[in-house]
């Protein structure tokens, strides 16, 4: 349910006091590659270790682990896929899944029909990419490293807005920047769609009424709903502020 349906829902439902902005790193929409490392571990320890030799030797088939590494690397491709390039429109993303769905046919059908193209379904014959339960777990420990270390970065920078002021909390004493936030627009970007898609995700432009500089707030999670709390209490400030000057009149 969006904040517009919440307070439609319950009409008493004041604005927030306060609203918090974090810009975080593109590493945090590798997600679904630490999830998928996860979970590829923990299949391949059910795997015993001679099946396993066995098929990295090519002495018998696994179709199952094959298809697990297989699996996680196409996660693994389409996450740097996403780190690299803005799809900004729905006809880029069509482009994108299309792309995809074309090589996985590609690759089944020579796979399936060896006689159709001897030499590509010789060569797709000799990729075994196979990787045991210790791959899987000491990537997905590494990235685990990583996202503890964004965490506690952003916990050192981030931004408050409130109904009279936005405050720049930065540093590890602290520090603290204020701008007025009356008068404060906002620009809200969706550039790319698959990092909407991942984490509701944007570009926030805050505009001061006396600051010459805009502040650039990358990779906002849930943006949507950020826009509206803040559009919803810098208007209710607004709202509460005119009829007080109207009975000075």
């Amino acid at each position: 349910m969006s904040s517009d349906d919440a307070v439609k829902s319950n009409p008493n439902a004041g604005p927030p006091k306060k609203v918090f902005l974090v810009s975080y790193p593109k590493i945090v929409f590798m997600y679904p590659t630490f999830l998928a490392s996860i979970i590829a571990g923990i299949y391949m320890c059910f795997v015993p270790d001679q099946d396993l030799t066995d098929a990295i030797k090519g002495v018998a088939e696994r179709a199952d682990v094959f298809y697990v590494t297989l699996a996680f690397l196409l996660i693994l491709a389409m996450n740097l896929v996403v780190l690299s390039f803005d799809f900004p429109r729905t006809t880029s993303l069509t482009v994108f899944f299309a792309a995809v769905a074309l090589g996985i046919g590609l690759w089944s059908l020579f796979r399936f029909n060896p006689d159709l193209v001897p030499w590509v379904t010789g060569w797709l014959g000799m990729l075994n990419p196979i990787a045991n339960s210790t791959f899987y777990f000491i990537f997905a420990i590494f990235m685990c490293f990583i996202y503890v270390g964004v965490y506690i970065r952003v916990n050192f920078d981030y931004w408050e807005v409130r109904p009279n002021e936005l405050l720049h909390h930065h540093g590890v004493l602290s520090d603290l920047e204020r701008f007025p936030s009356p008068n404060l627009r906002i620009d809200k970007e969706i550039n790319d769609i698959f990092e909407y898609i991942l984490l509701r995700s944007g570009r926030m432009v805050l505009h001061p009424s006396n600051e010459r500089r805009a502040i650039v707030l990358e990779n906002v999670f849930f943006i949507n709903r950020k826009e509206q709390d803040i559009t919803r209490m810098l208007g209710a400030m607004q709202v509460t502020v005119r009829p007080d000057q109207h009975d000075e009149d």
